[in-house]
């Protein structure tokens, strides 16, 4: 089910947000939402260049791995 959000924005944040949706024409909530859902994946995931390096670093396979068992020993502490 859909939320509401309100959100406060100053006026030229707002018009330049307006713009770029009527220029895609769209609503304004939904170039809002597109684009922090965009902001998103590009800051929380990695791209495939990353992730071809991730796996073929052994090393760190190992560790991740030791980690993830160890983990669902209950062995370890997060440090905060």
């Amino acid at each position: 089910m859909s939320k509401t959000v309100t959100l406060r924005l100053n006026d030229k944040i707002y018009n330049l947000f307006r713009s770029l949706a009527e220029s895609d024409n769209r609503p304004l909530s939904n170039f809002i939402e597109t684009s922090a859902l965009r902001y998103i994946e590009e800051h929380q995931y990695v791209d495939d260049f990353e992730m071809t390096e991730i796996k073929s670093n052994q090393d760190l396979n190992k560790s991740l791995k030791r980690g993830v068992k160890d983990a669902k020993a209950g062995r370890g502490r997060i440090a905060g």
